[in-house]
């Protein structure tokens, strides 16, 4: 593991009264602790996985494309403040990293044609083919495998979003391969029960008073799909 440790310092939240600090779980939980090269957040939308993740990732010095700024009705100035009361413990120094979410996903694969435009082979280093002449699974599986080849700390959020089950199948055996590789770290939000079944891997949850860590036959995505697949009728 890059990242072995990070801490929660509530005293330097500037509010208590607007997310994500006015969640319960980011007063409780002091600390989390890496011990495999595979992590996944799991929880209900809104717990705050996919925010402490990205958090971290700003934490981490890891660069994070941001979509077209558009007008919102109402704006929260401490949604992306999280990162600022986060220390963090590396193993043998900082490592560099990217961030995945599918929503700016596809702005990030504009931006590489455009460059590509002035220097083609930019693309080499995402399977030397355009990411937007390709299906969207397509496109983020060239992606992964590429990317992840790298020395490095990813930080991806929901990635199974545009994936089938074929392609996470895929997406979970490169996780395999990268971890035992020796060379990369994976922190992922994600409600796939496939990819949370990574051997090895370890799991917390956002769905307690504090994160806690749980096996993957405890957590709600398994036992959900257990009860569907043996209670189904035809």
């Amino acid at each position: 593991m890059h990242l072995k440790k990070i801490r929660l310092i509530p005293e330097k939240y500037p509010t208590k009264f607007f997310y994500p600090f006015n969640l319960k779980i980011f007063e409780v939980t002091q600390s989390l602790t890496f011990l495999s090269p595979v992590t996944f957040f799991v929880g209900e939308n809104g717990s705050g996985k996919s925010t402490l993740l990205k958090a971290i990732c700003q934490r981490c010095g890891v660069h994070i494309w941001e979509e077209t700024e558009r007008l919102r009705f109402q704006h929260n100035p401490f949604e992306n403040e999280l990162y600022k009361a986060i220390e963090i413990e590396w193993a043998n120094g900082s490592v560099p990293g990217s961030y995945f979410g599918s929503q700016i996903f596809q702005n990030f694969a504009h931006i590489l044609d455009e460059w590509a435009i002035v220097d083609p082979k930019m693309l080499g280093y995402f399977g030397g083919k355009s990411l937007i002449a390709q299906s969207h699974g397509q496109s983020l599986m060239s992606y992964f495998t590429s990317r992840y080849q790298r020395k490095g700390i990813y930080f991806l959020d929901e990635p199974e979003t545009a994936l089938s089950p074929k392609s996470q199948l895929e997406l979970l055996q490169l996780l395999k391969q990268m971890a035992a590789a020796g060379h990369a770290q994976f922190i992922i939000a994600t409600h796939s029960p496939i990819l949370l079944s990574c051997g090895g891997a370890e799991i917390f949850s956002f769905d307690s008073v504090s994160v806690e860590k749980i096996k993957y036959e405890e957590t709600e995505h398994f036992l959900v799909y257990r009860d569907f697949f043996k209670n189904r009728k035809t």
